[in-house]
């Protein structure tokens, strides 16, 4: 059995200062405030969460999800994993349905092998309107026969769908995807309020980066964004790496809705991790300078180069959310939206062991998953 003594070990509901965590083989056996033994790992002073959960990362290490080789992709997944990402979705960006196929059929393994957690398919489903970085020539109408052939390809391993709801057909594929246990969200959409409530009356449950990629709130017209924050079953994605939103936004947020209907999201792709630079992401070109991606041509940002962890640590430091609040954001609310909430997302006895030891900064110093340091080294 590994014993960490001393952590401020932040749990659902709270922080336990000074609690001692056993972990025993791949679980967590307790974790609560009682005398450590000799052996144990001295983190006093350090913070100790659970495994961060991202339902939404395209990428990372100078690598790609959309590659269609194993390889980049487990590139992807090693980096965000040493950053502290210890459940993560593969996000696919608009493709042509041939290598949308193909990218599923890859990742499949990846999925089964326990590298993700499964898939998401940002589009093709998307509004050309609200395109961002995703190529409007390779957007199309929702379509379940479309989204059948991809979920075949992905062995079902394809957990949740992004799709903008004034398209034609995309009721009745939010409907589909949702009676087969697929997650959907709304995002990349130009629809009003009103179609917004229609598509989360059809089964949808989550926002795709709430605010960016959508219609603006206006008080005449308030739009996807309002419609998502108004319902109560909604868990609304947000990008809280200071480029995304102000932090002011990602404060406003959490004190609208809570934690329980927030999923901080990392959107990273390829450059997370790497240089400044040319990348792409899905089909399109995209253009790295200081840290922030943009499509080359027309600017539009085009995902983060941040991984979760350093969301989490600007939503704490920056934005000034309370820290269970946060890390709640971070881990429990997008495993419960994945159905994992069994499993991981929490400092709780049974779970799974995936774990981040932070410093004071709220910078990752180690990172344990299942039981095993994976990353980094504790103090």
């Amino acid at each position: 059995m590994t014993q960490l003594a001393g952590a401020r070990a932040v749990l659902p509901d709270r922080v336990a200062e000074g609690a001692v965590v056993d972990i025993r083989g791949d679980r967590l056996a307790a974790v609560g405030k009682r005398r450590a033994r000799r052996d144990a790992v001295d983190v006093a002073g350090a913070w100790v969460i659970p495994g961060l959960v991202d339902l939404h990362c395209h990428g990372g290490g100078g690598a790609s999800f959309d590659d269609r080789r194993p390889e980049p992709a487990r590139t992807a997944a090693a980096h965000h994993l040493a950053a502290g990402t210890t459940t993560i979705l593969a996000s696919l960006a608009t493709n042509d349905p041939r290598r949308l196929r193909a990218s599923a059929r890859m990742l499949a393994g990846l999925v089964e092998d326990g590298t993700l957690a499964g898939l998401h398919l940002e589009g093709p489903f998307l509004s050309a309107a609200r395109s961002g970085a995703h190529d409007p020539h390779l957007l199309r109408a929702p379509d379940v026969g479309l989204a059948e052939s991809i979920l075949r390809a992905s062995r079902d391993t394809v957990r949740q769908v992004t799709l903008a709801p004034e398209l034609p057909g995309s009721l009745e594929l939010i409907e589909w995807l949702t009676a087969r246990g697929v997650v959907v969200a709304i995002g990349h959409t130009d629809c009003d309020y009103g179609q917004a409530w229609a598509a989360y009356d059809a089964g949808a449950r989550l926002a795709t980066h709430l605010f960016n990629g959508m219609r603006p709130i206006h008080h005449r017209d308030p739009g996807p964004a309002a419609a998502s924050l108004a319902r109560h079953e909604v868990v609304c994605e947000l990008i809280g790496d200071n480029v995304h939103l102000d932090p002011a936004m990602v404060f406003t947020v959490f004190a609208t809705i809570g934690p329980d209907r927030v999923a901080l999201v990392s959107d990273a792709m390829a450059a997370a991790g790497s240089a400044d630079g040319d990348y792409r992401l899905g089909a399109m070109p995209v253009r790295v300078r200081a840290g922030v991606a943009r499509l080359a041509g027309t600017g539009s940002i085009a995902g983060s180069t941040a991984s979760l962890a350093d969301v989490l640590r600007a939503t704490v430091v920056e934005a000034g959310v309370d820290v269970v609040a946060a890390t709640r954001s971070a881990t429990l609310t997008p495993a419960t939206c994945l159905g994992l909430d069994h499993q991981v997302g929490a400092l709780v006895a049974g779970r799974r062991a995936d774990l981040v030891v932070l410093d004071d900064a709220w910078r990752v110093l180690a990172v344990m998953k299942a039981g095993r340091w994976v990353a980094g080294r504790a103090p």
